[in-house]
């Protein structure tokens, strides 16, 4: 979509969410602590589901002694035994697809709440795979523009293993295959190169325009989802304009 960017969109989200630091490092932990239960070994070099687990708390500033503490709730057999990983499909307004990353200790009670959630802000749970196809599994590396040339990057990046760099308004893109994110990651970062995020998503092969009083009700149900406790990720095809992101006062 013209005039429209997904890295805009991506910083206004963050915005909100870092109002809710206490909540967001919570949900780390927890995926810290499964990973390193699930994963039989408390090293990130052993341990890939770890490494990612740690490098989305550290983007989200995260204490180390904090990380620390969670691996070991991991490694000793304690907490995070119960938890379960889940993915819920479903639609939300406008025919938005929507994924949701669960760890839970009580599939029942959140399975009950999440089907709440999509009813209540104008969709519907769906089946297994009913819109995991519409995604694909992948790294993706964001920096501003002002902090290196395409040629740079390119010569960084496509080096490292990356796919493909993308001119995103603001940022470049840089987008991996999972296996490849912590190489291309640490390339970038080696070079010098400020990172402004990085992480492992499920990027939308196919988006919906959104705009108006269905724009308001997808990001609603998208705050929605990510501030239920059990929701690790949430992922959606939604795709709204810059000037309609910046319009719409949430708070």
């Amino acid at each position: 979509m013209a005039g429209h960017s997904k890295w805009a969109n991506i910083k206004h989200r963050k915005g909100r969410q870092d109002a809710k630091r206490s909540k967001v490092w919570s949900k780390c932990s927890r995926a810290i602590i499964v990973a390193a239960k699930n994963g039989g070994s408390g090293d990130p070099a052993m341990n890939l589901a770890l490494r990612y687990a740690i490098e989305e708390a550290k983007a989200q500033n995260m204490p180390k002694d904090t990380i620390a503490k969670a691996i070991e709730k991991g490694t000793g057999g304690g907490e995070g035994s119960d938890y379960e990983e889940i993915l819920y499909e479903g639609y939300g307004p406008n025919g938005v697809a929507v994924m949701l990353e669960i760890l839970t200790d009580n599939r029942n009670r959140t399975a009950g709440e999440v089907r709440k959630l999509f009813e209540k802000g104008g969709g519907n749970q769906g089946t297994s795979g009913s819109v995991a196809f519409n995604f694909e599994r992948k790294g993706e590396v964001y920096i501003d523009k002002e902090h290196a040339t395409e040629e740079r990057l390119m010569e960084t990046a496509l080096e490292a293993g990356a796919e493909d760099i993308a001119d995103d308004g603001e940022a470049w893109h840089v987008v991996c295959d999972p296996s490849d994110f912590i190489a291309v990651k640490e390339a970038i970062e080696s070079a010098g190169i400020a990172i402004a995020s990085a992480g492992v998503n499920q990027i939308a092969l196919n988006t919906v325009a959104c705009a108006g009083k269905d724009a308001e009700k997808v990001l609603r149900m998208i705050e929605a989802f990510e501030d239920h406790d059990d929701v690790q990720k949430v992922h959606a095809n939604f795709d709204i304009s810059d000037d309609e992101m910046a319009r719409l006062d949430l708070g």
